[in-house]
């Protein structure tokens, strides 16, 4: 029965999957979920979920994002809008990467914008995960990319309609952003860790490596943890020990 688990079913399980070369991740997910299950039960049914809640998942080594080199990410920047034989297109993918690389948008973030966020202004308001909203500043040249596509656009870029369109007009596919990246890969042979995300990471590791500080960082990600923040920063532990005391009081001292 649900409610009569024992440690030793928890135990089973976990060596049970282990022998099926499960991985440490997949296996820490699937006790999260079944935690999660029982957190229900108890809240639903007043089950005893002590000795499933204090289980502990199996410890394994995150997978650190992989940030692109600043001259890369440059450069990538400047080849994107020479891929394209048509002018809008060229110019909607500049746009597009611009604001993941120069504002550490998220892809989804980027295509979600609509007509009324434009004309776009020194400060954006966006919401990201968990629909939290955030504001980001937003460079010059940023928006002026963005200005540029709207004026070569073939279709009208009305209040509620998507910002970035695709070929025949509806909301731009994410795959069509991510084949440009292949694209750009390719040609600059870059390792398959080069994503549109990996823009997003470089953001924040670039900034980190100028001085900025994790929770300015944070706030401009959207991370609810600093931790996270910390693992999206593909810097060596030197460069947070030097940020770390030329941030904090007693490390000043």
């Amino acid at each position: 029965m649900l409610y009569a688990i024992e440690k030793t079913d928890i135990r089973a399980f976990l060596a049970a999957k282990r022998a099926d070369k499960v991985s440490a991740r997949s296996l820490a997910r699937k006790l999260s979920s079944i935690k999660g299950f029982y957190r229900w039960l108890s809240e639903k049914y007043g089950i005893d979920a002590t000795i499933v809640l204090s289980a502990k998942a199996p410890k394994f080594q995150p997978n650190l994002p992989r940030a692109v080199s600043e001259t890369n990410a440059v450069d990538m920047l400047e080849q994107v809008a020479g891929n394209s034989r048509e002018p809008w297109i060229a110019a909607r993918d500049l746009a597009v990467l611009t604001l993941l690389y120069g504002c550490g948008m998220r892809i989804s973030e980027a295509l979600s914008l609509k007509g009324s966020d434009y004309p776009i202004e020194r400060r954006l308001k966006i919401r990201g995960k968990g629909n939290k909203d955030r504001v980001v500043p937003v460079l010059d040249i940023a928006a002026q990319r963005v200005q540029h596509y709207v004026t070569l656009c073939p279709y009208d870029i009305s209040l509620h309609e998507p910002l970035f369109r695709g070929l025949r007009g509806g909301a731009l596919n994410p795959r069509q952003i991510q084949k440009a990246v292949e694209q750009l890969r390719y040609q600059m042979g870059l390792p398959e860790t080069v994503t549109p995300h990996a823009l997003r990471h470089s953001f924040a590791t670039h900034l980190l490596s100028a001085g900025g500080d994790l929770r300015s960082i944070q706030e401009l990600l959207g991370h609810a943890n600093l931790s996270t923040t910390q693992n999206y920063t593909s810097v060596d532990q030197n460069l947070l020990m030097r940020v770390y005391k030329k941030a904090h009081p007693k490390a000043r001292k």
